[in-house]
């Protein structure tokens, strides 16, 4: 059997020594990488080869990759990379690694072209300055083998050992029945559009409300493809933590339906959740678990592999066991498992692990993106920066050696952006050049600083750094489906600036790691209308659609609709009595627990101090601002079985998705908002963008996105073929064709 290799993966997996250490980064982006590149090749005379592409063989282990640059003349073979900040800041382990490649590429050339030695070289580009900095060797083409040979043994055995379970896990998968005796209803028909989806490498938007068991209904049918479609990695993608645990329990339905599947499966977490020494920097100095990390990795890389799922808490048990860091030794094993469960951002950020991953991999992904109707605004904010001026003057006033005279011009710029500006708000479709420059100064200058004293960058600095860096990274990509935007506050001497690189519409940035994919499923209760997902996401046009039926019906959940009632923000004071008076008369109707959705906390805390005043008797319970998880859980702890009493909420937050509240846990719902969005000077900025590329304005920034938040809300009463309920929706709105035309086809509503 052919195992194959690229270069650059055989060499950090087995060259990489020493102490884990992220003081000489940020490393510039892919972007500025390809660029520089260019420029470095653009350099070179006559007869240079850019992009060789070589390959050699060590027993049954074939190695490929692509050299950065070789001239014939000199007989020099180049391998480029690019850089920021002070290349003596380097640490060392960085430069061996770089050589091991070299020499890799080395020993590839002198075999293809028959060379008894070759010279090699380093070249390193400052992507700020444009200067190179040359380092060059020469080696025979003896030294170059052996060194080969040498890697291409210690892979091997790796190589063979992941054969063989791949192997085993393939067969386990051909074989692989469903967890349980039968589908649900709904069920079947999801997973046989999922696997057909998979196969033919479209991709798919299912509409499935909670009931039918979605995920496992969405997981299993890919696993089952993996094998006869070649799939190098499944991803599960969430918004949420909620999510992964669902994520995971599918996995494990799976792997307790059958033992003896070799299947690997990862979850990734945010790295402040993994942390084991929090504020402390990530590098041998200064954390326990970053010292040797790389010398002690191929023992937990090894063990790890022996546990078949890897959550959180199985991957910190491996690394502290062989003291290395849990976060990074999750990003390392991220190369060896077929399952990895994590968040959004993972994929789909600028900087994104596993997309990075999978283009230098060449993976054959599928991707599986839960309750996708997150997806929109969360890509937003992945692509969204902004500064805040208040931040700079604090700089200002005690800057940081030799940073004085760049901070006040940065300043100087800022305070010209909005010199003539006279309202709070004001947006563009144009970038400031002149401002970006001198940002881009400071950026460098704080690389530099973070470079020679890692230790004495203040947190303050450092924070305004990556905010900076996030600013000119996206400003990139800037384009019409961007704004920027200047918000004002303060007045006179004291009037300050927030900038904002604002995204409008992901599609350009989000659809290409879409189309990358074999296949991408996007699932939620709520992908209606199809349109307004598929234009901000940038689903390929061929895009299957599927809509489960409902195992629910209409019997079970009464939807009634309070049409003499406004929640508008002018009527919010003449509709709290007639809200109180619907909450107390159905309580008193059907005694029980019930979730009240509301479009704000000021107008959820009017409400609920009303219905105390008049009706003490009923038990209440409310949701407040900022709310951390022990809060949360003990909110959600209120509704026991059986129980009576009505919990506020606001619409779109915590508690109006992902809640789980079967049987009479929640017997139903007041939902008093349309839940649109603010009118506010940026969503009607939105809504004229959205006009002039959809021709949809209103609807695409106000109506979907708050009708979506209405149906999430109203899904929290029915969890399960058994459960009833009732949701009450309060506002006259809710009687128009349009908005009842986005309700799910097996509601009845009716007038109250």
């Amino acid at each position: 059997m052919t195992y194959r290799v690229a270069v650059r993966s055989l060499c950090e997996f087995t060259a990489k020594v020493g102490d884990l250490d992220l003081r000489f980064t940020p490393s510039p982006t892919a972007l500025e990488g390809i660029a520089g590149h260019r420029r470095v090749v653009s350099r070179r005379g006559e007869g240079y080869e850019a992009e060789v592409a070589l390959e050699g063989r060590f027993g049954e282990l074939e190695v490929r990759g692509r050299a950065d640059g070789y001239h014939p003349a000199s007989n020099c073979l180049e391998e480029i990379k690019t850089h920021r900040g002070d290349l003596a800041s380097q640490p060392d382990n960085h430069r061996q690694l770089h050589w091991a490649q070299a020499r890799v590429y080395g020993w590839l050339m002198c075999q293809s072209r028959q060379l008894a030695s070759i010279n090699l070289a380093l070249v390193y580009l400052d992507v700020d300055s444009d200067h190179e900095t040359r380092f060059e060797c020469s080696a025979s083409a003896a030294e170059l083998e052996a060194c080969f040979n040498e890697q291409c043994l210690r892979f091997i055995q790796w190589a063979e050992a992941r054969s063989r379970r791949l192997a085993q896990r393939d067969a386990g998968l051909n074989a692989l029945g469903f967890p349980w005796p039968s589908f649900r209803k709904g069920q079947r028909e999801l997973a046989e559009t999922v696997f057909k989806a998979v196969s033919t490498g479209r991709c798919l938007m299912a509409q499935a409300t909670t009931g039918i068991g979605k995920t496992l209904g969405t997981l299993f049918p890919l696993l089952k493809a993996m094998p006869r479609q070649g799939l190098d990695k499944l991803l599960f993608l969430t918004a949420k933590t909620p999510g992964r645990a669902l994520g995971l329990d599918a996995v494990r339905q799976v792997m307790d339906s059958s033992p003896e599947l070799a299947l690997r499966t990862l979850e990734l977490v945010a790295r402040d959740k993994a942390c084991e020494y929090p504020g402390t920097a990530c590098h041998g100095e200064a954390c326990p678990l970053a010292k040797g990390f790389y010398d002690r990795l191929p023992a937990a890389r090894e063990a790890a592999m022996q546990r078949p799922l890897l959550d959180k808490a199985q991957l910190r048990e491996v690394a502290l066991a062989h003291d290395v860091c849990p976060y990074y030794l999750a990003q390392e094993q991220a190369r060896w498992v077929d399952v990895l469960v994590a968040d959004y951002n993972y994929y789909f950020d600028q900087s994104a692990l596993l997309f990075g991953l999978a283009q230098a991999e060449q993976w054959r992904l599928a991707v599986a993106v839960d309750e996708a109707h997150n997806l929109v605004e969360r890509a937003r904010q992945m692509y969204s920066a902004s500064l805040d001026q208040g931040q700079l003057q604090a700089l200002r006033r005690a800057p940081p050696a030799g940073m004085a005279s760049a901070l006040q011009s940065l300043n100087r710029e800022w305070n010209r952006l909005y010199k003539e500006q006279v309202a709070p708000y004001q947006a563009s479709n144009e970038l400031p050049g002149a401002f970006l420059k001198v940002l881009q100064r400071c950026v460098g200058l704080v690389q530099d600083l973070m470079n020679r004293t890692p230790q004495a960058v203040d947190p303050a600095l450092l924070q305004f750094f990556f905010q900076a860096l996030q600013f000119t990274r996206l400003a990139e990509v800037f384009d019409a489906h961007f704004l920027f935007d200047i918000s004002l506050r303060g007045a006179g001497r004291r009037r300050l600036a927030t900038l904002c690189l604002r995204n409008v519409v992901p599609a350009p940035l989000i659809g290409p790691r879409i189309s990358a994919a074999r296949s991408v499923v996007l699932f939620s209760a709520t992908l209606s209308p199809r349109h307004f997902y598929a234009d901000l996401l940038g689903m390929p046009a061929d895009t299957a659609w599927l809509e489960v039926d409902s195992p629910f019906v209409a019997e079970q959940l009464r939807v009634r609709i309070v049409s003499e009632v406004s929640t508008r923000y002018q009527h919010r004071q003449a509709s709290l009595a007639p809200i109180v008076e619907l909450v107390a008369r159905q309580y008193q109707e059907a005694p029980g627990n019930y979730l009240a959705f509301f479009s704000s906390f000021d107008y959820l805390q009017q409400v609920a101090t009303l219905l105390a005043e008049r009706y003490p008797a009923i038990t209440q319970w409310a949701q407040s601002s900022g709310m951390d998880e022990d809060q949360r859980q003990a909110f959600l702890d209120r509704f026991v079985e059986d129980g009576r009493g009505i919990g506020f909420a606001v619409l779109g937050g915590a508690f109006a998705e992902g809640v789980d509240l079967p049987g009479t846990r929640l017997i139903g719902a007041f939902i008093a908002t349309l839940g649109l969005p603010q009118v506010n000077p940026v969503n009607e900025q939105l809504k004229q963008r959205m006009g002039s590329l959809f021709s949809a304005g209103f609807d695409y920034t106000y109506l979907y996105p708050g009708v979506r938040k209405v149906i999430q809300a109203a899904g929290r009463v029915i969890r399960g073929t058994e459960d009833r309920g009732t949701v009450l929706l309060i506002d006259d709105r809710f009687a128009e064709a349009r908005v009842r035309h986005m309700f799910p086809s097996w509601w009845s509503p009716e007038g109250y």
